[in-house]
């Protein structure tokens, strides 16, 4: 199985809408993906490992399917509409790594 994960720094100057970003952004993905995305999720940063300290990441996605190529077959069509959309609910440019899950 491979997770994409979609990680959303969070630094003094972000912005981020999570509303937008889990009930518009992520169901276009989704829809654009189709079977070959076999599930999504989404967390929400509250904190750091210390104590009060702000949340290394405003939010975080992950997009899970079968294969590297399932993967890459699925998003390269759409990659410049999901992208582009990116603008529509944070200032953030995404970080984004593949990984195969191990457990």
């Amino acid at each position: 199985m491979i997770k994409v994960r979609v990680f959303y720094p969070n630094t003094p100057d972000s912005t981020f809408d999570l509303d937008y970003y889990v009930n518009t952004h992520i169901p276009m993905v989704q829809g654009k993906l189709g079977a070959a995305c076999t599930g999504v999720a989404v967390e929400s940063g509250l904190g750091g490992g210390a104590p009060d300290a702000p949340a290394t990441y405003n939010a975080m996605g992950y997009l899970y399917f079968d294969s590297v190529d399932s993967f890459q077959g699925s998003f390269r069509p759409h990659a410049e509409a999901m992208m582009e959309n990116v603008q529509n609910f944070t200032n953030i440019e995404p970080v984004i790594q593949l990984s195969e899950v191990k457990v």
